[in-house]
Order: C-alpha cells, then sequence, then structure tokens
C-alpha cells in the first residue's frame, strides 16, 4: 500500500501541485535547520558570494546588504554536495516516494537547493514555468519544496495557478534575453485563481514542472527557508546542460534502470545556461547568456 490516497494522487494530476505533512521527521527537521544555521553563521565572514560548485560558480548566493551583524544568505546550490544531512533527507525522505508513486516507480534526481527569505526581506521570484529550464524528452517532473520553516500567507509562500500545467509552454525570453519568467500578463489575465501553498515545517510542496507559479516578498517577522529538490522519471533524458549541475546529478533514487527513454511531444526555446550565482538575478536579466 502506498503513502498517497487515490484522491491525493487525483488532486495533483487535477492541479498540478499539491502539499503533504510530514515529510520528515521532527529529527531530520531539526537537522536541516541547524546545518543550516551553520552555514548562516559562516557566512558572516564573507562580503560577498563565496565557495564552488560543480561548474565553478559560487555556492553560497549572498542578498544585497548582507553584512557580519545582518546575514542574507539567501541561496545555496547544491547543498547535498556538501552535506550529509541534506543528501540523506534528498535521498531518504518520503518526499522521494511520494514523487514514486505519481512518476515512478523509477526516479532520478536532477538538482537541488535551499532557497531562504528572511524577515522583511524584498527577494520575489517573478512568474515562471520550471520546464523551460530544465526540458527532458518527458516532462514526468516534480518540483519538492520542502518546508524547513513554517510557510505562511505573510511570509513569501509560494504562488500557484492550478492546472496551468496542461497548458502552453510559455516562453521565457524577452529581447533576445532569457529572463527566467513568463510575460506579465500571462498571470494577470488569471490572477483570480491564484493560490498560496503554505503549511507546517516538515511538509512538502510537490509541483508539476510546467505549473505557473512565483512568490512574493517576505513581508512578516519570520523566515521562509525551503529545500527544494526535483526529481524526474527514471527513462527521461536531459536535452540541455543542467542549470545547477551537481555530481549527483541523474542517480537513481528509486526503482531500477530501464535502459529505456520515454518522449512526449512538446515545442519550447532551449534555455540559456546560467553565468551567474544568482537565480533572482537571472531573472532580472542580469546573468542570462
Amino acid at each position: 500500500m502506498g503513502l498517497l490516497t487515490q484522491e491525493q494522487k487525483s488532486t495533483f494530476w487535477r492541479d498540478g501541485v499539491i502539499v503533504l505533512e510530514n515529510a520528515v521527521s521532527a529529527d531530520e527537521l531539526a537537522d536541516l535547520r541547524s546545518e543550516f544555521a551553520a552555514w548562516v553563521d559562516e557566512s558572516r565572514a564573507y562580503d560577498d558570494d563565496y565557495g564552488e560548485t560543480l561548474d565553478g560558480r559560487p555556492r553560497f548566493d549572498l542578498q544585497p546588504g548582507h553584512n557580519a551583524d545582518t546575514p542574507g544568505l539567501r541561496r545555496v546550490q547544491s547543498p547535498e554536495e556538501v552535506s550529509g544531512v541534506f543528501a540523506g533527507i534528498m535521498r531518504n525522505a518520503a518526499t522521494v516516494d511520494f514523487c514514486a508513486e505519481l512518476i515512478g516507480p523509477g526516479i532520478r534526481f536532477h538538482h537541488g537547493k535551499v532557497n531562504s527569505k528572511l524577515p522583511g526581506t524584498a527577494t520575489q521570484v517573478k512568474w515562471h514555468q520550471d520546464f523551460p529550464f530544465e526540458p527532458m524528452t518527458n516532462d514526468d517532473m516534480i518540483t519538492a519544496l520542502l518546508f524547513i520553516d513554517e510557510v505562511t500567507l505573510g511570509n513569501g509562500p509560494l504562488e500557484v495557478l492550478p492546472g496551468t500545467h496542461k497548458g502552453p509552454i510559455h516562453s521565457h525570453w524577452h529581447d533576445g534575453v532569457f529572463t527566467g519568467a513568463v510575460d506579465d500578463a500571462i498571470v494577470d489575465a488569471q490572477r483570480e485563481k491564484i493560490v498560496k501553498c503554505t503549511g507546517k515545517a516538515g511538509s512538502v510542496c510537490l509541483m508539476h514542472a510546467n505549473l505557473l507559479h512565483g512568490s512574493a516578498p517576505n513581508l512578516s517577522d519570520t523566515s521562509r527557508t525551503l529545500y527544494i529538490i526535483t526529481y524526474y522519471a527514471e527513462d527521461a533524458i536531459e536535452l540541455s546542460p543542467n542549470h545547477l549541475p551537481s555530481k549527483f546529478t541523474h542517480e537513481l533514487i528509486r526503482g531500477e534502470a530501464s535502459g529505456r527513454v520515454r518522449c512526449t511531444p512538446y515545442d519550447m526555446a532551449l534555455p540559456a545556461v546560467p553565468k551567474g550565482t544568482s537565480f533572482f538575478a537571472q531573472q532580472e536579466g542580469a546573468d542570462a547568456g
């Protein structure tokens, strides 16, 4: 018997998104928080982005205004490469089993990152779809957002447009620049349908890679930190360079290798490979290339 009910599976495929509680245990959640707190403390010693990922970009992304007294660590690229805690969660959390029931049984790891919005920060994520960043031969692909902090209506929750995963793949190019965002008019035409995804710490939001989503600034006095992991069906093959390559990319997390590839029809422009650290800067056109 699986972990998901038929109603939960139907909800995911109808809406393209579902929030599920208890994706990690209390001890696992405490370990994730402790690890991230240590990184925040470490960041006090730096004035600019630091560390190095597999493709040579900085691993730790500091937001504007960061300083030793008020550290602003807003992203950690591929945390599972430098943390046994995060690597263990990536492989073993209930999140993986949820995904296997939806797009499995074979599941591979694509990439991971930590996104954190500190209290009162203006960081926002413009509306986009994930699939145009990471085209595969088929779109059985799930972005899993694990809530390290409680996510409330006030601290910049994920905002989604349910059902849009069944619609078109929108262009994320504007005037020759890959901005990582769709045209505002696409969202403006359906703003009354927007749903905000909130939940307790330890919950996970599972989102189809084609779903339109974004998030607002954190105007509260609490942090909103997420461990975001993308999983994909074992029989999909990557069609462009991974924008967050990891030594664990393509690792088989559940099931067995089939030796087959499955293709589904779609048409879209290939993404640009990012040059800088920050996805947030890319959405402003600063590091597309």
